[in-house]
C-alpha cells in the first residue's frame, strides 16, 4: 500500500548540533489506535533523515507525534512545531507533497522563503510592514562559514552587511577577542555607513549561518527603508561608544594626530558620541579647517572659503592631512545654534561621497 509522502523543512535554527535550515525531513505511514483496555498504537511510520546526516531520536519523535495524532499524514493541516530540544532548538514546517518531490530542490528559492519567516524575529526588521518585508527579501543572501573562518578581517574594505541567523563569531583586534556575536546580531555596517576599512575580524567560533546583502545594495535598502536608517543610526552610536573609550581618554586632554590613523568621521563620531566640547583643527590639503563641538553637537564647520554644512562633506572625504583637537569653547560659542542633526549629517555627506556629488 502507498501512504502519501510529506516533508518537514527546517525553518529556523538555534545552534542546532545535527542539523541546519533547509534540511528535509520525509514522513510517510499511518498510525493505527486499538481499542482495548489499554490504548495502545500501531505504527507503519517511515522517516527519512537529511542524506549524511545523524538521527536525533528526539527529532524523530515529535516528528511521530504528528502522525500519531492524526492517524495519517493525508489528514494533517498546515502544521509548524518546534522540536522539543537538547542543547539547540529547531523549528519545522509541514507542507504536502504527493510522492514526487525533486531531491535537489532550488537552493535560492528556498533561501528566500525562510528569509521571509526569519525576518519578523529579528530586532532589525521590526519595524518593516509585510510588504516592506517582500520587497527586501530578493536582496537578501544565506551563506554558511565553517568553525574557524573568517568571515571579515581588519583592514579590509567595506563589503556587505551581515545578520547572524545561528552560530556564534568572536569580534577580534590583532589577537585579542573583544567581543561575541550570535543570533540576530549585525556587523559589517559601520564600514559601509561610514566609508571606513573593516575596524575589526570576525571568525567563527561555532557554525554560523549568516543574511547578507551585498555592499553595492546597502544604500538602495537605506533609501528604501527610512525606518532602517534610524536602526543603522542608533546601532552606530552604540558600536563606537563601546570602541572609542580609549580616544576618548587622549581627546579629554588634548591630542594630536594624522588623519591616514584617524579618519575624519571616526574623529566626528567620537566628539559626538562623547559630548565634547572644544575645538577640532585640521591641516588639509586645501588649507586649514575647523570644527566646532559642544557636547557632542556640531555648531560650526569652515574648510577654504565653504562653512557649514559644505564645509563639514568637503572634510569628510579628506584621506591626509594632520589635527589637534583642543577642549573647551568661549561662552559666546557655547550659546550658538547646532548645524543639525550629526548622525544625518554624517550618513548625507557618506551618501554624496560615493554618489560622485563630491569632488
Amino acid at each position: 500500500m502507498s501512504f502519501p509522502e510529506v516533508i518537514f523543512t527546517l525553518i529556523e535554527d538555534s545552534d542546532c548540533p545535527l542539523y541546519d535550515l533547509g534540511d528535509e525531513f520525509r514522513l510517510s505511514g499511518k498510525a493505527l489506535l486499538l481499542e482495548g483496555d489499554e490504548k495502545k498504537f500501531l505504527s507503519s511510520a517511515v522517516i527519512k533523515i537529511p542524506h549524511g546526516k545523524a538521527v536525533c531520536r528526539i527529532l524523530v519523535s515529535d516528528i511521530m507525534a504528528v502522525l500519531i495524532e492524526y492517524g495519517g499524514m493525508g489528514n494533517v493541516p498546515k502544521y509548524v512545531t518546534n522540536c522539543t530540544g537538547c542543547t539547540g532548538l529547531i523549528k519545522i514546517e509541514y507542507s504536502k507533497n504527493r510522492k514526487s518531490v525533486p531531491s535537489m530542490p532550488v537552493r535560492r528559492d528556498k533561501d528566500t522563503g525562510f528569509a521571509t519567516r526569519l525576518l519578523t524575529k529579528f530586532p532589525i526588521f521590526q519595524t518593516l510592514t509585510q510588504t516592506d518585508i517582500k520587497k527586501l527579501v530578493p536582496m537578501l543572501k544565506m551563506k554558511k562559514f565553517p568553525k574557524g573562518s573568517t568571515i571579515m578581517k581588519k583592514g579590509d574594505p567595506a563589503s556587505n552587511l551581515f545578520i547572524i541567523i545561528s552560530g556564534k563569531a568572536e569580534v577580534m583586534v590583532d589577537d585579542t577577542t573583544i567581543g561575541v556575536m550570535g543570533r540576530g546580531d549585525v556587523f559589517g555596517e559601520i564600514s559601509l555607513l561610514i566609508g571606513t576599512p573593516v575596524g575589526a575580524s570576525i571568525k567563527v567560533s561555532e557554525i554560523i549561518t549568516v543574511l547578507f546583502i551585498y555592499g553595492k545594495d546597502f544604500k538602495k535598502v537605506l533609501n528604501m527603508f527610512p525606518s532602517l536608517q534610524m536602526y543603522f543610526a542608533r546601532l552606530l552610536a552604540q558600536r563606537l561608544a563601546k570602541t572609542n573609550v580609549e580616544r576618548l581618554e587622549e581627546f579629554s586632554s588634548g591630542m594630536i594626530g594624522k588623519l591616514s590613523e584617524n579618519p575624519p568621521s571616526e574623529l566626528f563620531q567620537t566628539l559626538n558620541l562623547n559630548h565634547k566640547t572644544g575645538i577640532l583643527t585640521l591641516t588639509l590639503s586645501n588649507g586649514i579647517a575647523d570644527l566646532m563641538f559642544r557636547e557632542g553637537a556640531l555648531i560650526s564647520s569652515r574648510y577654504g572659503n565653504k562653512e557649514g554644512k559644505d564645509a563639514f562633506f568637503e572634510i569628510l572625504k579628506e584621506k591626509d592631512g594632520r589635527f589637534k583637537f583642543t577642549p573647551g569653547l568661549s561662552p559666546q560659542k557655547m550659546r550658538a545654534p547646532v548645524m543639525g542633526d550629526f548622525m544625518w549629517l554624517l550618513m548625507e555627506g557618506v551618501r554624496r561621497i560615493d554618489e560622485g556629488e563630491l569632488r
